[in-house]
């Protein structure tokens, strides 16, 4: 069976094999809990050990978030005048063949509300690229979705069907062996479909680019130029992907405070990376070149993340030589809105559950990094260090820092407790809880003024609520326990003890559609 296209390990008939690659799913929750396990553990039997690692954790972390914000803080002064460059016109006057290059989209859709894919059609149709003349467009809906989809479907594409190069419209069959129904089964199903109708226009593949967007992505009107350009300015440009900075922006003034802060989170998250290349990986929304897409025969239709996933199908097909390239430009995307409070609650979580299952990515990794002998052993290291320490960090640091500070002091005995070291301990875990509220002004900060790079969120909300923003940022520890690091440890755990997760489709609710 080829490697690359294994997303379990009951997918692998090889024991031995299958025994490896299960060892692999286990790791990650193992770590997290051991981690956790042990902290508890020696709390009460070893109390001054625990000390002195959170006092040297907690100065770790520090130096840590100082490392991420100065990163944010950069990616977001490129970030700022990258957006004031007329692309369209650098494009023109690079003396570059832009013109040669042809955009698909792919846009897999489920149940959403047909304003909300008709704004992501509209957004592309408004683009400054010659989308009449160089952009397919694929709307995917999936067969399972029923009547309601296809009537959707077969509506938005009479009202753009003219408005582009080509207009596809394709429905993914609902109960094909072997497949996970979800995104990642829907564009493959898409692409191939794409592949037929490209064979046949007889379009180099080397010039096509391909986007596989969320159907509530909203370009700004210069993406496509912005991505045009880089692509052809990048060295080796075939053997890379092309990665945007998603903002859930869409509807963020709609989000409760809980959705808006994990938004934020993710938000900062991707917008920092864009500052660490050697550690981005596709997410969510991204592009990528046609040609490797085709050779790593589209993207896996078993897993939940094959927006992860595909980074590493090429990075292990081209042995070890592909990377993603930031493209420093926003894409925009909804924040996560329930019909009410409870509602938002748990779909927030499940969606964090669903981003963790990511973690699924590792066992994928680590088997390919054995299959694979001509990947160096630094660059294996590397990304298996970076992988493995990412999610470890999501599951257990917030933890860390939020019960382990106390827990000796409480939980430690009567020597323990009478020693300089219990008594000095509370107020280092204090002054942790002050360099924190110093960082919560930084993100408050960073958030408004990410806002203000939409005009309409200037323009439009008074003074007011952006002070509500700020106040909101309060919140975050809260957040980060319960919506941000349980559920990665949820889905870590699920992973551990084979309980496969399955795809969920976050649901979409706007106030205010286009």
């Amino acid at each position: 069976m080829n490697y690359l296209k294994i997303g379990k390990a009951n997918e692998i008939k090889d024991k031995k094999d299958r025994m490896i690659y299960r060892s692999f799913e286990i790791l990650p929750g193992l770590l997290s809990w051991l981690t956790i396990g042990l902290l508890t553990l020696f709390s009460f039997i070893r109390s001054s050990w625990v000390a002195i690692f959170i006092i040297a954790f907690d100065l770790y972390w520090i130096i840590r978030v100082t490392y991420f914000y100065s990163h944010l803080g950069a990616a977001f002064s490129i970030m700022k005048k990258i957006r004031k460059i007329d692309w369209q016109e650098k494009l023109k006057s690079g003396n570059l063949n832009w013109e040669e290059i042809y955009h698909l989209v792919v846009l897999p859709f489920y149940k959403e509300d047909k304003e909300i894919i008709k704004q992501s059609i509209k957004a592309l149709y408004n683009s400054n690229y010659p989308v009449k003349e160089k952009m397919i467009v694929v709307l995917a809906r999936e067969a399972r979705a029923g009547g309601e989809a296809q009537k959707i479907s077969e509506e938005i594409k009479k009202e753009y069907g003219n408005k582009f190069f080509k207009f596809l419209e394709t429905e993914h069959p609902k109960d094909i062996p072997g497949e996970l129904a979800g995104k990642g089964s829907n564009t493959a199903w898409a692409g191939e479909k794409a592949k037929k109708l490209i064979d046949q226009l007889k379009i180099n593949y080397e010039n096509i680019i391909v986007s596989s967007f969320d159907i509530d992505t909203v370009v700004p009107p210069d993406y496509f130029n912005r991505l045009t350009y880089v692509f052809l300015t990048a060295e080796d440009r075939l053997h890379a992907s092309y990665q945007p900075v998603p903002l859930y922006f869409n509807n963020i003034w709609e989000a409760p405070f809980l959705s808006r802060l994990a938004a934020f989170s993710t938000t900062f998250w991707a917008l920092l990376n864009q500052e660490r290349p050697n550690r981005l990986k596709t997410f969510s929304s991204h592009s990528m070149p046609f040609t490797a897409l085709v050779d790593v025969d589209f993207w896996m239709t078993d897993i939940v993340t094959e927006d992860n996933i595909i980074f590493f199908q090429c990075f292990l097909r081209y042995d070890g030589i592909y990377r993603v390239i930031p493209l420093h430009y926003p894409v925009y995307m909804d924040a996560n809105v329930g019909r009410n409070f409870k509602e938002t609650t748990a779909n927030v979580y499940r969606q964090h559950q669903r981003w963790g299952w990511g973690v699924e990515t590792i066992p994928y990794m680590l088997y390919g990094f054995l299959k694979n002998k001509k990947i160096s052993f630094g660059k294996k290291l590397a990304y298996g260090f970076d992988y493995i320490e990412s999610f470890w960090s999501w599951a257990t640091n917030s933890f860390i820092i939020a019960i382990f500070g106390w827990l000796p002091g409480f939980v430690g005995g009567i020597e323990f407790k009478s020693s300089i070291l219990a008594f000095n301990l509370p107020g280092i875990t204090g002054g942790i809880g002050q360099v924190a509220i110093i960082f919560l002004i930084f993100s408050a900060f960073f958030s408004i003024n990410l806002l203000l790079l939409k005009t309409e969120d200037s323009k439009n909300h008074k003074k007011s609520k952006f002070a509500w923003l700020t106040f909101q940022w309060l919140f975050t520890p809260l957040i980060m326990i319960v919506l941000i690091a349980t559920p990665a440890l949820d889905a870590q755990t699920r992973l551990m003890f084979g309980k496969y997760l399955g795809f969920w489709t976050t649901p979409k609710h706007r106030k205010n559609q286009a």
